[in-house]
C-alpha cells in the first residue's frame, strides 16, 4: 500500500525524522530519503527499487507513481527539491553566512581567491569553494571536490563546516554547469557577481544565449548584483584582465560596506592562484609561465601581456579539448598565430577525439599570422620542444592546463599529468 507524505513543506520540516538524505541509490541506509533525480545520462527514477531494497523510507521525484513500502512525494523539479532539503538537513547554512558567488567566462577564480583574501587580511573570517582550493578561515580543506561547483549534498555539508568553525564570510566559484545542473540549489547568495561574459561550453548549453541566460539567472537570484567593469586604472597584478578581477571583487567590497583602500592595500601579499600566470623560476635566462588560458579571449590576454614581458621571442604552447566547443579551434589560432612567434601545437585532454584532428582545426585560423608553426600531439614533447627552442630572453608561456592534475587522452581514463612537472624535469636536466 502507497502512503503518500503530506507535502513537501512538511517535509523539510520533519526532515530529521529520517537518517540521511541522497540522490544516489548506491548511497542509501536504512531510514534514509532518496531523491529520484534525471541526469544527463540516466535517471533516478530507474533506481527507486534499489533504493527501497538498501533502506530508504521516503522518495522524492517528478513522475506520478504508486511505490511499496516506502512513503512518495511528487514535486515538479526533483534537483531543486534535493537541494531544498539538503540546506534543511545541514540547517539552512547558507542563511548564516555572508554568501558571495561568483561567475564568469574568465576570471572565476582568481577573482574569488581576491575577495577572500582581501576579506581574510582584513580580519573576517572566510570560507572558500573553487575549482582549485577550497578553505574555512585560513586552513585548506580536503573536499575531494573535482568540479567548480560540487553537488549540492557536498556543498551545503561544507558550508555548515564554515558555519560551526565561526565563519562570517564565504566566496563560491559557480560554474555554468553547476547552475543549469542545480548544483547550488538551496544555496542563498547575498551578491552573486559576474566577471565577464562571452562564448564558453557551447557543446553544452548549443547557443551562447542559452549559456547567458543561464549566468543571468544566477545573478537575478542573488540579492545583490555586481558586473565587472570593462576598465580599470589599477596596476596592481600582471595583466590588466587580472586588474579588472581586482575591480570586480571591488565592487563586491562596497557591498559588504568594506572600505575600498583597505581593501586594495590588503592586496600587497596576494599571490595568483596556482595555474594562473605562473612563473617557473629557473637559471637558464628564460622565463616560463603555466597559464591556465583556454578561451580565445583568455588566450589573447595572455599573450598580449606576456609579449610586453619578454624582449625576445615570445613561444606558446596550447591545444584544445576534445568534445568541447569546437567552434573556438581556429580563432584560438588565429590569436596565437598573431600574438606569438613560434607556436607548439598540442594536445590538450583530447578525449575521444585525435589530437591531430584538434590540430588541423586549430591551423585552419592561423592564416593571417606571421608565427612559426610546430605540431606535436604529444604534450610532453610539445614542452620540451618549445623549452628547446628559446634562447636567453624569450619566454615561453604554456596554456590550457595550468593547475590540472590530470588528462583525458582517450575519453575514459584520466592519465596524472602536471605542466609544470613536465618544465621543471626538463629544465632540472
Amino acid at each position: 500500500m502507497t502512503n503518500i507524505h503530506k507535502n513537501f513543506e512538511q517535509l523539510k520540516k520533519d526532515i530529521h525524522d529520517y537518517s540521511g538524505i541522497t540522490g544516489d541509490s548506491r548511497e542509501v541506509r536504512e531510514n534514509f530519503i532518496f531523491v529520484a533525480v534525471k541526469g544527463i545520462t540516466s535517471d533516478g527514477h530507474k533506481f527507486i527499487e534499489e533504493a527501497i531494497k538498501n533502506g530508504a523510507k521516503l522518495i522524492v521525484g517528478e513522475e506520478d507513481l504508486k511505490i511499496d513500502n516506502a512513503k512518495y512525494i511528487k514535486v515538479e523539479d526533483s534537483r531543486e527539491a534535493l537541494g531544498q532539503l539538503a540546506s534543511e538537513w545541514y540547517g539552512n547554512p547558507s542563511d548564516k553566512l555572508k554568501l558571495i558567488g561568483v561567475t564568469g567566462t574568465k576570471g572565476k577564480t582568481t577573482t574569488c581567491f581576491i575577495i577572500y583574501h582581501m576579506l581574510t587580511k582584513l580580519g573576517k573570517k572566510t570560507g572558500l569553494v573553487t575549482s582549485i582550493a577550497a578553505k574555512i578561515g585560513e586552513k585548506e580543506a580536503d573536499t575531494g571536490f573535482h568540479v567548480t561547483s560540487p553537488d549540492v549534498i557536498s556543498l551545503h555539508k561544507f558550508l555548515k563546516e564554515m558555519v560551526d568553525a565561526g565563519c562570517e564570510y564565504a566566496v563560491i566559484e559557480v560554474s555554468s554547469h553547476g547552475i543549469d545542473q542545480k548544483r547550488i540549489a538551496g544555496v542563498k547568495f547575498r551578491i552573486g557577481a559576474l566577471t565577464n561574459i562571452a562564448p564558453e561550453h557551447l557543446d553544452y548549453h548549443k547557443t551562447f544565449g542559452e549559456y547567458k541566460k543561464v549566468k543571468k539567472s544566477f545573478i537575478e537570484s542573488s540579492k545583490y548584483k555586481v558586473l565587472g567593469p570593462t576598465e580599470t586604472g589599477l596596476n596592481i597584478l600582471p595583466g590588466k584582465f587580472n586588474n579588472l578581477n581586482i575591480e570586480t571583487a571591488l565592487k563586491v567590497m562596497d557591498f559588504l560596506e568594506i572600505d575600498r583602500n583597505s581593501a586594495i592595500r590588503a592586496m600587497d601579499t596576494f599571490e595568483l592562484p596556482e595555474g594562473r600566470l605562473e612563473e617557473i623560476k629557473n637559471d637558464k635566462g628564460i622565463r616560463i609561465f603555466v597559464d591556465f588560458a583556454h578561451t580565445p579571449d583568455s588566450l589573447e590576454a595572455a599573450l598580449t601581456y606576456l609579449r610586453l614581458e619578454t624582449k625576445g621571442k615570445l613561444i606558446a604552447v596550447f591545444g584544445c579539448a576534445g568534445e568541447r566547443d569546437s567552434y573556438k579551434r581556429p580563432k584560438m589560432g588565429k590569436v596565437a598565430s598573431e600574438l606569438a612567434d613560434e607556436v607548439i601545437l598540442t594536445a590538450e585532454d583530447p578525449r575521444s577525439e585525435k589530437a591531430e584532428d584538434i590540430i588541423a582545426q586549430i591551423k585552419k585560423g592561423m592564416t593571417s599570422g606571421k608565427s612559426i608553426v610546430h605540431s606535436e600531439p604529444d604534450r610532453k614533447k610539445a614542452i620540451e620542444i618549445a623549452l628547446g627552442i628559446a634562447k636567453k630572453g624569450d619566454l615561453v608561456g604554456i596554456f590550457g592546463k595550468g593547475h590540472e592534475k590530470s588528462m583525458n587522452l582517450d575519453g575514459v581514463h584520466e592519465i596524472p599529468w602536471s605542466d609544470k612537472k613536465i618544465v621543471r624535469e626538463y629544465i632540472s636536466k
